[in-house]
């Protein structure tokens, strides 16, 4: 799968509901599940109004379920699992590591508690969920959209690969470390060692908040972006800045390389940029003090002069 950082991220696959109205054979309602493995390899089932209570695994290997109105409050209610569809229900705090190594997943309007949710996922969609103890949660997983999401937690995100992200309001650190092919929108990030180590991001029409922005990253973009970064954008390889406020940061795009900013707002300093181009109505000051630097390979505007 190629992509390009300056083009939108495309998956390479769709996100219609894949819920199998036709091939349903069975509803299961106001039920109460108990024990290890209540469920094991259901499929073709529309479970609602239940709850599955203690008892690990109680739907390992389904597939083809439609889940509404649902509670689950033990542990790993959903690994290995296949086209499944949830809605309107709730992961309670004790089902921690609910979901993982499951594809085709669709699931809006749904209440996370638990930590370490979501992993090893792909060709998944999340809407309207709010994840309110989201450590650990996300990680290893491809092919995902997520949509109108709140969540809080540390290492959000981790691993991941082709995903597409719009109105996600996230507080913790290090989020989306390590991971690749990353498009934002309309997101809100409060959340120091963002996007670290990471490989074709693009973040568009967002505001970011937290010191170190994305160390040690390849190919980052923003786009009409509010950022506010203590020694933000530092060691990075190809950085776009596109129309972006860039405010309370200092020490800014140390040794970074393939610089393209174009900043509205003062910058407090920038320290010793390797080359590219940086424009900015102001900087408060400029460190050069790298005598292994080539100073001739870095073009600094300031409110449109050379510096």
């Amino acid at each position: 799968m190629d992509i390009r950082h300056h083009q939108g991220l495309k998956l390479n696959y769709n996100y219609t509901t894949r819920i199998w109205k036709d091939t349903i054979v069975k509803e299961i309602n106001q039920e109460v599940f108990e024990g290890e493995r209540a469920l094991f390899k259901a499929h073709d089932l529309n479970i609602k109004n239940s709850t599955f209570q203690n008892g690990e695994s109680p739907l390992k290997h389904s597939k083809n379920l439609n889940i509404e109105h649902n509670i689950f409050k033990w542990k790993y209610p959903l690994w290995y699992a296949d086209n499944i569809n949830v809605t309107q229900s709730t992961i309670k705090l004790e089902a921690h590591a609910g979901i993982w190594y499951t594809k085709n997943l669709t699931m809006d309007n749904v209440m996370v508690e638990a930590t370490k949710t979501f992993r090893h996922m792909s060709h998944s969609q999340l809407s309207n969920i709010t994840m309110s103890n989201a450590a650990e949660t996300l990680w290893w997983c491809n092919d995902v959209k997520l949509d109108h999401i709140t969540a809080t937690g540390d290492y959000f995100g981790k691993n991941c690969e082709n995903i597409v992200v719009d109105h996600l309001k996230l507080s913790g650190n290090y989020a989306f470390d390590g991971s690749k092919n990353i498009e934002v929108h309309n997101s809100t990030f409060e959340t120091h060692d963002a996007f670290w180590n990471c490989d074709n991001v693009t973040v568009y029409d967002s505001t970011l908040v937290g010191e170190y922005l994305a160390w040690n990253t390849k190919h980052i973009r923003f786009v009409n972006c509010w950022i506010e970064s203590d020694q933000g954008l530092c060691y990075v390889d190809d950085l776009t800045l596109e129309n972006c406020s860039l405010v309370n940061t200092d020490l800014a795009f140390e040794y970074c390389t393939a610089i393209n900013a174009d900043v509205t707002t003062t910058i407090d300093s920038v320290k010793n940029p390797i080359s590219g181009v940086i424009n900015a109505p102001a900087i408060g000051k400029v460190i050069q003090d790298d005598p292994d630097i080539d100073k001739s390979a870095i073009k600094i505007n300031v409110g449109g002069q050379s510096a």
